[in-house]
Order: structure tokens, then sequence, then C-alpha cells
């Protein structure tokens, strides 16, 4: 079987040579179409590279969804300075697989991908900042990157066309909050992995105090196709405010969980009851978190009519986010899996600013004591007034990735909570 499933329904763009080895090689990847769009792009003044981009819609594939094309011309034109490029690999957020089997199948379609952002910017050195523990894929890209140096498209006057892009692969230490885009430049600079209060915004000062822009993987991913076929051939899939494909990274209790690549718009049912083939062992679904933990948690009824774009998502009450789709069945204990979310979290934090460092720890510590049978029904009321206090009060939005399953899981299954103080409360009386 294919890698490792294929759904019909899927369009394969970024995806399409998933599981085949020969698409990391130099050769294969060649082979599959790989740097033609680099070539193009270099024939092409940058503010028009920029500009189809724009045309395209591409939105940030990293969480915030924010226009790339826009992004991009953020960037200082004449300013003298030095300007860098980021792509961010940091991916840890729970629940999300996507960006890491980009870089272990196609490596060369990200180099491609960075290598036009890097000239459309003016950047001479772009940064690939990989999350610590991706030991295989980090070492797959970083023998892409060498190939693609000693082959010419990477270094001094790429191609023969008076463009320099140096590109660094580097490797973290497996901090969460090294994702965070300021976090990630303090890393690069040697500093502690912590968030920068902004302004100034990074196309201003970013790293090394250098105009900088960080984008995903997966959006640097898509720039090739974009630039070789033009931003209105994206657009022919997705929405009119969300255009294009999406990877969509689905776990849980599904029968086909995997990476599958579909259309911005598509149907949550769809994706969980046809392409991964429903619910495991034939169990109800109970609810599901489509955009990796940080999200508030939608119930099934919620689920039934939520459209998987960046606006149909906020609709139906939760956040595309990075499209990690979490499903989980009528067998979930609702409960220990918020407690679960609040603890990563409060382990992850920085500390640098106090709602989220002690508001952390001290919900996870009452979520444990409902949990365990010892909580109180005005506890609900503490969480939710925490987690309001810990929401829009922060450097960086960890202390609210707290706050949303916390707040919707109270909102949408009470009655587990209740159910779990009341029984303790029975056995404290016995």
């Amino acid at each position: 079987m294919a890698y490792p499933y294929v759904s019909d329904r899927e369009v394969r763009i970024l995806s399409k040579h998933f599981g085949d080895p020969a698409a990391r090689t130099l050769e294969g990847a060649l082979a599959n179409g790989r740097y033609e769009a680099l070539k193009k792009a270099l024939e092409m003044d940058r503010g028009a590279v920029i500009e189809e981009v724009k045309t395209s819609g591409l939105r940030g594939r990293g969480g915030a969804g924010f226009p790339t094309g826009v992004k991009w011309s953020f960037m200082p034109k004449d300013s003298g300075k030095p300007h860098y490029l980021c792509c961010n690999a940091d991916e840890s957020e729970p629940g999300t697989f996507k960006d890491r089997e980009i870089i272990r199948w196609d490596p060369h379609q990200l180099i491609e991908g960075c290598l036009i952002a890097s000239y459309a910017i003016g950047a001479e050195h772009c940064y690939i900042y990989c999350r610590g523990e991706f030991f295989e894929a980090s070492s797959i890209l970083a023998k892409a990157v060498e190939d693609a140096y000693q082959a010419g498209y990477v270094g001094k006057d790429i191609l023969g066309s008076g463009v320099n892009v140096d590109i660094t692969v580097h490797i973290g230490a497996g901090a969460y909050i090294c994702g965070e885009e300021t976090g990630l430049m303090n890393s690069l600079e040697g500093r502690r992995g912590q968030p920068r209060v902004k302004p100034p915004f990074p196309a201003a000062a970013g790293l090394f105090g250098m105009p900088t822009t960080v984008n995903n993987v997966e959006t640097l991913a898509a720039v090739p196709h974009i630039v070789e076929h033009g931003g209105e051939w994206y657009r022919q899939w997705g929405t009119e405010k969300s255009p294009g494909t999406k990877l969509f990274c689905v776990s849980g209790h599904v029968n086909r969980p995997g990476n599958y690549e579909l259309p911005l718009g598509f149907p949550l049912k769809d994706l969980i009851h046809d392409v991964c083939g429903g619910i495991r062992d034939g169990n109800a679904l109970k609810a599901v978190i489509p955009g990796g933990s940080s999200v508030p948690i939608l119930s099934a009824e919620e689920s039934e009519e939520c459209a998987l774009c960046y606006e149909g998502v906020i609709a139906a009450g939760s956040m595309l986010g990075c499209a990690s789709v979490i499903v989980m069945d009528e067998t979930t204990d609702m409960v220990k899996q918020v407690r679960r979310m609040a603890y990563f979290y409060q382990h992850e934090s920085c500390g640098q600013c106090t709602p989220c460092r002690e508001g952390s720890a001290w919900v996870t510590k009452i979520l444990r004591r409902i949990e365990d049978g010892r909580g109180k029904e005005e506890d609900l009321e503490t969480l939710v007034e925490v987690t309001t206090q810990m929401t829009g009060t922060t450097i960086c939005v960890l202390s609210d990735s707290v706050a949303a399953p916390v707040q919707s899981s109270i909102e949408k299954f009470r009655d587990e909570y209740l159910a779990l103080i009341r029984r303790g409360e029975r056995v404290g009386a016995a």
C-alpha cells in the first residue's frame, strides 16, 4: 500500500513523492522537476515573485495563517543591512507531524522553497531550524543541502545568476517554545529560547538585529509550485479566503491515521469518516481538536458542519492552527486528556511571563486534583477564572494554549468534571 494510506480525494502536490526514497536524492529530485521553479524565479524581478505569491493567497501553514506574500513585502527594500530567512522546522505541537514528513521524503522541495523565498526578500542566508528530536529527518535534510551546494543550487552565484544564498541546518535542543518565531531567533543567536516583546517585529529587527522573515516548512514547500504554475493555478483549490491545499495530520481514534493533503474547506466529517475510514472499533465520535492541542475542542455535533479552512473552523468555534486533527471517541476520558495537555504546556513554558509560568502550574494542579477525585465544584470556576487571566496577557500565546482546551472542555463536557468531583465527595463522605 502506498504511503501509508492514500485517499482518492487527496490533491497531492506537496505530498506527491511521500514514501519514495528516490525523491530524497538530488538525482531523484531533478527527475521530479525540482529546481525548475528556482530557475524561473531567478529570471523574474524579486518583487514579481512576491506578487505571484500574493496572488496565490498562500497563508502561513505554521498556525497563524498570515498571508505569506504580504509578510514578505514587509521586508525593507533598500535598508543596506543583511536580510535573513528562517525556516521554522521546530514542529512540536502535539498532534502535528507534517513538516517532518516533508523533510523526510522530499527535502529538495523545501530547499528550493527556501532559495526562492530568500531571493524574493533579498536574503543571502537561510537558517532551517529543526526540532531536536528530528534525528532522521535532520540528517536527510543536511545531506540534501550538501548535495545542492555541490550542484550549484546553493551558495555563491547560484546557477550563474549572481545571486548568493547560503543555507544552514540548525538543530534545536527539543524546546517547544523555540517554535515561536522570536524564541527561535533567540535560540539561533545562542540565547535562551524565550520569546521577544513585539514590536519591533522580525521584518524590522529580527535575527542578529537584522530584517528577517520566518516561514513554516509547509509554507515554503508550497512556494516552488506557485512560482512554477502561477498564483491563479494555486487558487483552483480551497476557498476564497483560504486558497490551496493543506496537509492534515490526523491522529487518535480513527482507522487510518496519517497525513492527508486536501483542499482547504474540506468537510471535517468527510475527513474522519471517509478519508480516515471512520472511528475505530465502531465507536461513536465524542470530540475533535482540529488544529493541535492549543485550540478549543469541538464536540461531535460541532464537527458535523465544520469546514476545514481558516474561516470555517473559526465559525465552528475553534481554530485551524496547523491542521492537526486529533479525534477522540466515546471512550475518551476528557478530564485526563485536558490535564495531559495542560501539563505539557506547564513543562514547556519558558517561565518568562508570570501568568503562563504560575497559571499553567496552577491549572495542572487543580486538574490533577479533580482527576484524582479530590476536586470541588468551585474548582471549575477557578479554572475558568485563572485561564481567562492567562489569555492575551503574555508575550507569546503559550499561555493561551493552556486556556483553550481547559475552557472549551469545561463548557462542553462539564458533566465529566462534575462526575469525578461528586464521586470524590461520596467517597469522602463514606
